[in-house]
């Protein structure tokens, strides 16, 4: 079993920047992909950005190209969202997951672990 446990989230100003961390325990996450995702009010899950085990040739959703960095560092058996140039509408509620495979994934469906999230409100 892993455990996933989000940090990092708040109230920031359009412009602005946050940094998310996730940290998983039980077990090391390091052979793993590991995902962002995020959930609005009213709205479903969606996907923000992955990352496969070595870290190379990270995903993004087209939303958030540009602006967000994800990465991970195996040895703290963690991985890091950098939001930057941050907008209204990137509010919602963000959530870490892990996935059991060497492909990368934007479904929520094959995601096998997930965090309990972390809030990001963006004011204009």
């Amino acid at each position: 079993q892993v455990q996933l446990v989000e940090s990092g989230g708040g109230v920031v100003q359009a412009g602005g920047s946050l940094r998310l961390s996730c940290a998983a325990s039980g077990r090391t996450v390091s052979n793993s992909v590991m995902g962002w995702f995020r959930q609005a009010p009213g709205k479903e899950r969606e996907f923000v950005a992955a990352i496969g085990w070595s870290g190379g040739s990270p995903d993004y959703a087209d939303s958030v190209k540009g602006r967000f960095a994800i990465s991970r560092d195996n040895a703290k058996n963690t991985v890091y969202l950098q939001m930057n140039s941050l907008k209204p509408e990137d509010t919602a509620v963000y959530f870490c997951g892990a996935l059991d495979s060497y492909r990368r994934s934007r479904s929520v469906r094959d995601y096998d672990y997930w965090g309990q999230g972390t809030q990001v409100t963006v004011s204009s």
